[in-house]
């Protein structure tokens, strides 16, 4: 009897590749493509699925660093834009960038609060809203944690040509164009 190796556990080469995405192009049509073209974009879907996974065990990482929820950490990212831009933010201000309900920034704000991230006094310039602010500590452990790490970025960005720069700029745009839902664009889509 001849053993024959089991390699039900073996994963495909990349999962991202259309060819084991979509056999039977029912979703992307490939016949104007060469086989050579096919691997080159299946290449650079696997380096996009890279990307999207070490950026995803960076914030997974500092949200358990930090001891923080997803949404915290970016209204501490948003607070420490304002620091450094000079802008005074206020709750509004977070609920609009989070876009988050006024209650959802009221609980944001208290858990923060309680736990000495930010602080609210009043506002300068209007006297019906509070200003909030990073603790300076706080401030100083994002930005030598999460925001070292996250600034390393732009050395990836600033070894490319300004050419290639426009062309990687114009690429990631056009894929988020054609991967953005538009309104009501799965209404009446019913799960199988």
């Amino acid at each position: 009897m001849v053993d024959i190796p089991d390699e039900s556990h073996k994963m495909p080469w990349n999962i991202y590749s259309v060819d084991a995405s979509d056999p039977d192009a029912k979703l992307v049509d490939r016949e104007h493509y060469s086989t050579a073209e096919i691997h080159q974009v299946d290449e650079l879907m696997a380096a996009l699925a890279q990307l999207r996974a070490v950026e995803q065990q960076l914030s997974d990482a500092s949200q358990r660093y930090m001891r923080l929820g997803q949404t915290d950490m970016k209204a501490l990212h948003f607070l420490i834009v304002c620091k450094n831009t000079g802008t005074i933010p206020t709750a509004g201000a977070i609920a609009a960038h989070l876009e988050i309900s006024t209650a959802s920034t009221t609980k944001l704000l208290d858990r923060l609060e309680a736990n000495g991230h930010i602080l609210r006094s009043p506002h300068p310039k209007d006297r019906r809203a509070l200003a909030i602010s990073i603790t300076d500590k706080t401030h100083a452990t994002a930005v030598e944690t999460i925001g070292r790490q996250q600034a390393k970025r732009f050395n990836a960005a600033a070894r490319l040509t300004s050419q290639q720069r426009d062309v990687v700029t114009n690429f990631l745009r056009d894929m988020a164009k054609e991967i953005t839902l538009g309104d009501g664009q799965w209404n009446g889509l019913e799960e199988q």
